[in-house]
């Protein structure tokens, strides 16, 4: 078995419904009564097996963040935004504690360009049988120019990004939530959907449990440059100083 490598099933891939670009589809995330396998629940907050398990060799979960279906991460009530990562990241963590992996996988897509499917606002936890991600993984992509650091959170703006371009990160130590860490993830997307100087509709969240800490990495997501994907090569723009000011500037100045 080749262990860097994820193994994808077409047959179960071409059954899945998109309406992220389909806006006639149906969404099967707002059919609440309709679900199955559903493995735990927090008012509107729902983790549940996936129904189009299209990964070999894992163990796929879907966690339905709301029951709005045109709410975003982004605009989320503080009560719900703790509620969601605090709910996410527990069973994120206690799926790790199982010891039945290689690793488990935390994220989030949103947009066209971020390779979901569904618009609904869900999160996926995923345990991997025999991939461990971490190797795949280099503590210098979170780095970076500090933004803000408070209560044990440390947000900072990537300098040297695992893809290339903008990534910010949000990282605590791994004893227990910190609503720091939920606000400043929050302002990381709201800034990319709202202010980001290019327009930009899509991202990606990715969660890191690593040398005890819970990192956060979030990405705005554009059409991958062919350097990356020709060559591994990631870009490093100019302008990160201005970039970390302005959100400095827009969101904490005031506090």
């Amino acid at each position: 078995m080749n262990k860097s490598h994820l193994f994808f099933n077409t047959s179960i891939g071409v059954q899945k419904p998109e309406n992220i670009r389909n806006k006639q589809q149906a969404c099967p995330f707002c059919d609440r009564d309709r679900l199955t396998n559903i493995l735990a629940v927090d008012g509107s907050i729902i983790l549940l097996k996936n129904k189009y398990p299209v990964l070999e060799n894992a163990y796929q979960t879907v966690l339905i963040e709301t029951d709005d279906c045109d709410a975003e991460l982004s605009t989320y009530s503080p009560e719900h935004l703790h509620k969601l990562i605090r709910f996410g990241v527990a069973h994120w963590l206690d799926m790790e504690k199982t010891g039945e992996f290689e690793s488990v996988i935390f994220f989030k897509n949103h947009g066209p360009l971020s390779g979901g499917t569904l618009a609904h606002p869900h999160m996926q936890i995923i345990g991997l049988h025999d991939i461990d991600c971490r190797e795949k993984i280099d503590a210098a992509v979170f780095e970076g120019i500090v933004i803000h650091e408070a209560e044990g959170v440390r947000f900072t703006l990537s300098t040297k990004p695992r893809i290339g371009f903008y990534e910010f990160n949000v990282r605590m130590i791994d004893t227990g939530y910190i609503e720091r860490f939920g606000e400043n993830l929050q302002i990381a997307v709201h800034y990319i959907l709202t202010h980001f100087p290019f327009k930009a509709g899509s991202y990606n969240l990715f969660f890191h449990h690593i040398n005890g800490e819970i990192i956060a990495k979030i990405v705005p997501r554009f059409v991958t440059t062919p350097l990356y994907i020709g060559y591994g090569i990631p870009q490093v723009p100019n302008n990160l100083e201005w970039m970390a000011s302005e959100v400095k500037r827009l969101y904490f100045n005031k506090m």
